[in-house]
């Protein structure tokens, strides 16, 4: 099964900045399709492999910061070629 899952890394602390580049980056090099925008950072691909990745991946991020949270959606479909028709 194909899914969409939209993520956001937002460490609740002054220093912020290395441990949302650092996430950015491990998706990045993941193999999964990303495309990033200013607010949030998506990742399109089998919903096994890619759970399995964001998984490990989240407990990463979390244990680089004192306190933070992710917000993610999951949309069951690969979105990544999506354009608005209006």
């Amino acid at each position: 099964m194909k899914i969409s899952v939209e993520l956001t890394l937002s460490p609740l602390q002054d220093d912020f900045e290395p441990a949302i580049i650092n996430f950015i980056k491990a998706m990045r090099s993941s193999g999964f399709r990303v495309l990033e925008n200013p607010l949030s950072t998506q990742v399109y691909g089998d919903y096994d492999e890619l759970m399995g990745f964001l998984t490990s991946e989240m407990k990463t991020a979390l244990n680089a910061i004192d306190n933070g949270l992710i917000h993610m959606k999951i949309v069951k479909t690969d979105r990544s070629d999506y354009e608005p028709h209006f």
